[in-house]
């Protein structure tokens, strides 16, 4: 594709049963922060978050209220139990213990692969995280 431009993807969707409910655990339990909050009316937002305010680098996540019975089978199921995002840190040691002090319920052990330090956790919804700390020669 010949002169794009620069691009990025920029925003992940994360379909969600409540908005308030997610932004409360994203924000309690992963440290992320609102980014924008905005009533687009008949009970519908746009909200996204991002892991912190110095991020403007990776993708922030769109919480997607589930709106009929279609959608909401796909909450916590996205990918058909596969990890569906991936949470960098430059800490990984750091990151971890603090997730697990706010009660995050992580399904592995931390272990040490090719590509970095990583443990898979759940979100409240049972979306599978990876947190990962990529490899210094990766």
């Amino acid at each position: 594709m010949s002169g794009a431009g620069k691009r990025r993807v920029a925003t992940v969707a994360l379909v969600v049963r409540d908005y308030d409910e997610a932004i409360a655990w994203y924000g309690d339990k992963l440290g992320f922060v609102p980014e924008q909050d905005i009533d687009l009316g008949d009970g519908k937002r746009w909200v996204t978050m991002m892991p912190s305010r110095d991020s403007g680098h990776g993708a922030r996540l769109l919480l997607a209220r589930a709106v009929g019975a279609e959608q909401s089978s796909r909450i916590g199921n996205q990918t058909g139990g596969r990890v569906f995002l991936f949470l960098e840190t430059d800490d990984f040691q750091r990151d971890h213990q603090a997730m697990l002090a706010r009660g995050v319920s992580f399904r592995e052990e931390p272990r040490t692969e090719a590509y970095g330090t990583v443990a898979v956790f759940a979100d409240l919804y049972g979306n599978l995280w990876d947190l990962l700390e990529p490899a210094k020669s990766f």
